[in-house]
């Protein structure tokens, strides 16, 4: 190969590539719409607008927040997958992508529609002992649901919900049988747990819960993430405990639709992450009893397609379905 040949082929792979990062740089040239898949007031809503404050003037442009619930984020998620007018993104936990499609009928690939875009919390999932349970740890769960089995009593917040899927790893890793106790949502779980209509119940932290606990009216017997929390360090987690596929977080974070420009997709995923490593931000996440988790876009995606592949075969062997 001739060297005049060699100098003009880097001379335009120097041009393509300051061509993509003026293309990154003038993006987003109109407001920025966030699609938030769940109702205005919740945790994932407040953490939104609060992270809006600081993309917004990073970006130079507004970032307008609309909240389309329904569906298990399914309906939200859909939207963003269907928006063609390249400056719509979605917040959502991994579950639309992860778990819906293999339990209720969705209206998008999750792997081909869209593309993970920045990875911002995780959200551990409690398993809780209530006023009627008469053990004292999670080993005692175990020791009951062996010598009683089908006694004890799990619930939570739905079918084909990630405390589900928690209770149906343990019970498959575990060899035991627990009666699954599905509602619809997870306040009233709270509520009647409160009151011992059953046994044990999985949730996400919450300033309800968290306060319940203080005052020992519910029993923290293990959490569902990747290290044991910092507000309660003598609590281990499902995987310390021996069952690490039971070890599953509710993870939430950025999406957009799959034809969005990779340069736009690691612009804002740069953006995201410099407002997570705002004091005031992550300090907000943690008194919502979240974890701040950040990454690339590529690290996130992986993530996605390992837990679509997990859920799947949760699903398959256990028969959920969503009601």
């Amino acid at each position: 190969m001739k060297r005049p040949f060699i100098l003009r082929l880097a001379s335009l792979s120097v041009a393509l590539a300051s061509a993509c990062l003026a293309q990154a740089q003038d993006w987003p040239a109109k407001p920025l719409r966030v699609i938030v898949a769940y109702p205005a007031g919740g945790t994932s809503d407040a953490v939104v607008r609060q992270l809006a404050e600081k993309l917004s003037p990073a970006l130079g442009q507004p970032v307008v927040i609309e909240n389309r619930a329904g569906a298990g984020g399914s309906i939200g998620i859909d939207a963003v997958a269907k928006s063609t007018d390249g400056h719509t993104v979605g917040f959502a936990s991994i579950s639309p992508l992860t778990l819906n499609p293999h339990v209720m009928p969705v209206a998008y690939d999750p792997l081909r529609d869209l593309v993970p875009v920045a990875s911002v919390m995780y959200s551990p999932v409690y398993v809780l002992a209530t006023p009627s349970f008469t053990g004292r740890s999670f080993e005692d769960v175990l020791a009951q649901a062996r010598a009683n089995p089908g006694r004890l009593n799990l619930a939570t917040s739905g079918a084909a919900t990630v405390g589900h899927l928690m209770l149906e790893q343990l019970k498959r890793d575990a060899r035991i049988d627990i009666n699954h106790v599905p509602y619809k949502g997870g306040g009233q779980v709270v509520t009647d747990a409160a009151g011992g209509h059953f046994e044990l119940f999985t949730t996400n932290p919450s300033p309800g819960v968290n306060a319940m606990l203080s005052q020992g009216k519910l029993r923290l017997l293990a959490v569902a993430a990747p290290n044991r929390l910092p507000a309660h360090p003598a609590v281990p987690t499902m995987a310390q405990l021996g069952y690490p596929a039971a070890n599953l977080t509710s993870v939430f974070g950025f999406f957009a639709p799959a034809r969005m420009p990779p340069e736009h997709v690691k612009r804002l995923n740069a953006e995201v992450n410099r407002a997570l490593a705002d004091a005031a931000v992550s300090e907000r996440l943690v008194k919502l009893d979240n974890v701040v988790s950040t990454g690339t876009p590529e690290a996130f995606a992986a993530l996605v397609r390992a837990e679509h592949e997990s859920n799947a075969k949760v699903v398959k062997a256990a028969g959920i379905r969503a009601d």
